[in-house]
């Protein structure tokens, strides 16, 4: 409601794409939503009622595109909400914005946000966000060579709605954990400088005798899919697996495609098996499940 016009109720027109203020009768300022009131604004067109002209606020919220998103967000919002977000204060920390069209929506709703912080892998400090490609956190452990070496932090995410009938019997969640079809992302991080001639070598050494000698050339696939480009510390890698397919992102954000249900066999017995290349991993995905 703008401070010059006590009866006027700011509405968000989608169809103009911009801010409008326009008198609204009192009924329609009491309780009405936002798409009530746009009713009864296109009502009043036939009187010819002129627009007013946009907000002072939109010549600087609109600066930027996180903002006009924002107010996209906002568009959907009730009446009630777009008076709480006004009363949040400053609208010109475009970084607190959100939270506090969050923090509005909630109080709503009669209850606080919840901000998910992310899990801590505890030998190499990593943090691993609670959700990945729309699925949840289970796990995470570290992968060590030579003993010693904490080479990379690896963890799991998988889709909470299918492992909700296996996660209460350990038999058949393990089952599961080395069934492709069962789908699921594996995010791993460096924990350290690595050339990238040895990072797919050490997954292809691991892959290739649970392939039992079957679509080897998906192997090649893969070390193709992997940038002449060396790992640094903090570099992220995804491997999705969805039945007899993966979707890989590499290092530098290109995405590949391998088709091969032993490939995709194969490396979930490397993460999940009984010589998982990461015990902490699995020990921590298993566990994690059943919170799920």
């Amino acid at each position: 409601r703008p401070s010059n016009s006590p009866k006027s109720t700011m509405m968000i027109s989608l169809s103009q794409s911009r801010i409008i203020t326009q008198p609204l009768s009192k009924a329609v300022r009491s309780r009405h939503t936002v798409a009530a009131a746009t009713a009864a604004t296109r009502s009043k067109k036939s009187r010819a009622t002129p627009l007013a002209a946009p907000l002072t606020l939109t010549q600087q919220s609109f600066q930027n595109h996180a903002t006009s998103r924002a107010f996209l967000v906002l568009a959907a919002s009730s009446a009630a909400t777009l008076a709480a977000y006004q009363a949040a204060g400053d609208h010109g920390d475009d970084g607190n914005l959100f939270w506090k069209i969050a923090r509005c929506s909630a109080r709503n709703l009669g209850a606080e946000p919840v901000m998910l912080s992310p899990k801590t892998e505890p030998a190499t400090g990593i943090l691993f966000p609670r959700l990945c490609n729309g699925m949840s956190l289970a796990g995470c452990g570290v992968r060590i060579k030579w003993r010693f070496v904490k080479v990379y932090a690896v963890g799991t995410y998988l889709d909470p709605l299918a492992m909700s009938v296996v996660k209460d019997d350990e038999k058949e969640l393990k089952k599961a954990l080395l069934d492709p079809n069962y789908p699921r992302t594996i995010r791993i991080v460096m924990n350290r400088n690595l050339s990238i001639d040895k990072y797919p070598s050490a997954i292809i050494e691991a892959l290739e005798p649970r392939m039992a000698g079957q679509d080897l050339e998906s192997l090649d696939e893969f070390k193709k899919m992997n940038p002449p480009v060396d790992l640094v510390q903090g570099a992220e890698m995804e491997m999705t697996i969805r039945g007899d397919t993966l979707l890989y992102k590499n290092a530098v954000g290109g995405l590949g495609q391998i088709k091969s249900i032993v490939f995709t066999r194969a490396l979930c017995d490397v993460y999940y098996g009984e010589d998982a290349v990461s015990p902490s991993h699995l020990e921590d995905v298993i566990k994690g499940v059943k919170s799920l």
